[in-house]
Order: C-alpha cells, then sequence, then structure tokens
C-alpha cells in the first residue's frame, strides 16, 4: 500500500482521499481542523493532519514521510504548492488549476526525477485526455468542449453553486479567454459568444468563452480550430456581467470607513454563501467533448463524448467531485501501477495519448459510474 498525502480538503480533496483510502494509505491535509475532523467522522480509515501549505519548510517536512502527493488546493495557491512538492521529489497529480504554466516547472521536476500530472479534472482533465487520444487516431482539425457543474435546483438571480472556491469560479469570469481560430491564438474577455446550446436530459443552456484550452495550446499547436465554453442556466451570464462591469471583481482597494478592502473581497464573500454548494445538495456535470479529423481511411470522421452525472446519495459525493476527483485517482492509480513512468511536466493529453491509459482511466470512471457516452459519424465524400 502506498502512503498517499492528499493536500486540500475541500470537496473535491476528499472525495479523492475517500477513493484512493480503498487501496492506500491515506492522509487529508489542510488548514481548517474543523473541516478535518468533520471529514474523518465519515471516513475513519482516512488520517488527518492539519496544514498551511504556505509555510514552505512544515510543508517540506511534512512531505518527507510521504511516496506520493495529490494536490487540491485553491488555484492560487497551486503553483508555489506544486513547485515545493517538486523540490521535495514527491511525485503528485494535481488539480488545482493553477493560472501559471505548469510547464515552466518542467526542468525542475526531471531534475528531481518527478513525474507531476497537472490540470487533472473533468475540464481541463478528461477533455484532455479524450484529445490526447484521438489524436494518435485522426489527423484532427477541430474540438470543442462545453462543460459545466450545475444545481439541480435553480436559485434566482445565479442559479448556480460552487463546489470549490468562489474566487477560483471568479477567476474563471475574468480571465482572458483563449481559443484558436484557423490556426491563430485569439484572445477574447471571458464571458463572450454566448450561445444557447440544447443537451438531453437538462434543456437549454448557454455556453460562454472561458480560458480552459491551457496547455492544449501548446502541446496540440497542429489543430487548426479549438475551443473551450463554459455552461451555465440561461440568464447566469447576464448577472455575472453587470457585477463585473460594475467593479465589484476589481482587485484595487478601496477605502470603507477607515478600512481599506478590494471590491473582489468583498464581493467574494458574499458570493462564497449564495453559491456554496452544501454538502448534500444535488447537482450535475454536463460535458460535450467535440473532436473532428481525417481518420486513416482518408474520410472525416466526428467523435463526440458526451457526459451527464449526477450527485451520488449513497456515497454523499457531489458530482464535480466525482467527475473531477475520480480522474485525478484513476491517473493517481495508473501511475502507482507501472503505467506512465515518463518524468517532468505532464499535462493530461500527454497521458491520453497512451492507449493503455486511456482505457484505464474511461474503466476507472465507469467502475465509479461516471459514464462518457460516445458517437462516432463519418462524414460523405
Amino acid at each position: 500500500m502506498t502512503n498517499i498525502l492528499v493536500l486540500g480538503a475541500g470537496m473535491v480533496g476528499s472525495a479523492m482521499a475517500a477513493d484512493l483510502s480503498a487501496n492506500h494509505t491515506v492522509t487529508l491535509a489542510d488548514i481548517s481542523l474543523n473541516r478535518l475532523e468533520h471529514i474523518k467522522e465519515k471516513h475513519p480509515k482516512i488520517e488527518i493532519l492539519q496544514v498551511d501549505v504556505t509555510h514552505k519548510e512544515k510543508l517540506q517536512s511534512t512531505l518527507v514521510d510521504f511516496d506520493f502527493v495529490v494536490c487540491a488546493v485553491p488555484g492560487f495557491l497551486g503553483f508555489e504548492t506544486i513547485k515545493t512538492v517538486i523540490e521535495a521529489g514527491k511525485n503528485v497529480v494535481d488539480i488545482s488549476f493553477f493560472p501559471e504554466n505548469a510547464l515552466e516547472l518542467d526542468a525542475l521536476a526531471k531534475e528531481n526525477n518527478v513525474t507531476a500530472i497537472v490540470d487533472c479534472g473533468v475540464a481541463p482533465g478528461m477533455h484532455n485526455i479524450i484529445l490526447g487520444y484521438y489524436n494518435e487516431k485522426l489527423k484532427l482539425t477541430d474540438f470543442e468542449t462545453l462543460v459545466g457543474g450545475l444545481p439541480k435546483v435553480k436559485k434566482w438571480p445565479f442559479n448556480y453553486k460552487a463546489p470549490f472556491s468562489p474566487i477560483d469560479v471568479i477567476e474563471e469570469y475574468t480571465r482572458p479567454a483563449r481559443y484558436v481560430e484557423n490556426g491563430n491564438i485569439i484572445t477574447r474577455e471571458a464571458l463572450t459568444d454566448c450561445e444557447l446550446v440544447e443537451f438531453d436530459k437538462v434543456g437549454t443552456l448557454e455556453s460562454f468563452n472561458s480560458d480552459g484550452l491551457r496547455s492544449i495550446l501548446y502541446t496540440m499547436p497542429h489543430i487548426k480550430n479549438m475551443k473551450e465554453k463554459t455552461l451555465r442556466y440561461p440568464g447566469h451570464v447576464e448577472y455575472v456581467k453587470v457585477l463585473k462591469d460594475s467593479g465589484f471583481f476589481s482587485e484595487k482597494k478601496i477605502m470603507i470607513n477607515g478600512a481599506e478592502i478590494s471590491p473582489l473581497e468583498f464581493t467574494s464573500k458574499i458570493l462564497f454563501n449564495e453559491w456554496k454548494l452544501g454538502e448534500t445538495e444535488e447537482e450535475l456535470t454536463v460535458m460535450r467533448v467535440s473532436l473532428k479529423g481525417k481518420n486513416k481511411s482518408g474520410q472525416i470522421e466526428q467523435v463526440v463524448y458526451n457526459l451527464y452525472d449526477e450527485y451520488c446519495p449513497e456515497t454523499q459525493t457531489s458530482s464535480m467531485a466525482r467527475t473531477t476527483g475520480y480522474t485525478a485517482t484513476a491517473v493517481a492509480n495508473l501511475f502507482l501501477e507501472g503505467l506512465f513512468t515518463e518524468k517532468g511536466i505532464f499535462p493530461p493529453e500527454l497521458i491520453g495519448k497512451h492507449e493503455a491509459c486511456f482505457n484505464y482511466i474511461l474503466n476507472y470512471l465507469k467502475e465509479r459510474s461516471v459514464n462518457y457516452i460516445k458517437t462516432t459519424t463519418i462524414q460523405k465524400m
């Protein structure tokens, strides 16, 4: 049994710790002792440890006792945390989705003989894995992902709940969105190009530009058209734009009654309560990954993967935690079983390119009732 440290006891981190504890010795670490004790009550097999990842020396001394690390801290802490893990010589799977470019740590990972698999969630994550696999099978020209996590019960005005930090969601709404059109990287504001799209079981959702391609921009530059868009219930974008355009997401501090505070801090505090997903609140994840390219017979082939997943009442695990977390635990297990042994920084598309890894991940998810439904069509010449 491998001795695994999971950093971050949020909804996704705790789900990963529970999943991994079935076959490994798992310690869950977080700054919040209350949160850790609550999870320990539900999952007695999991060991708990109070750790502040911003205290680098303390984190380094903590890492010594573990064989493998899974990182699920908030995005703004992710880059420095994974850097510390790599410097400690520990192999790691990361889902913190930090804004920095993880590939900048490649030389450091190789120098420390470390395998670090980053962005390993649902999107980024699973859509990278699917892309990596089909990049080996087809001469791809088009790649698009539509993805969103949504509450089952809509609550006005936002009709949204977040299974992770609201500040990470706001980052998604403020970070410029990059996509590829006719071989050129285009940068636009997030929340733009809003379109209505139909989905089975859910109905009409709105999609908008978000910066979800990440590493794919650098690892798949030969694909001429690539885009990732976020899904929400209709009307959500308009309300978020009102906040954004009114300055509620600004980091520039203002003085209120003698105290300095940034509008972003204030807004995050308000939205934390508004968007907080209840522990047993039902929600769902919807994703559609579409790829198009020429197959080995010279035909134009379109492959579409659809995911619809719901909160699991049996394990009391949110859908976003299942679809994000179990992708990461699948990759952690395939690494620990020796299916992937290369050293350096690896975004998921460089894992999915290996057929054995791709099949392992899909089967692992299927065993946990996270099912990706594939359809393939051949365009007539």
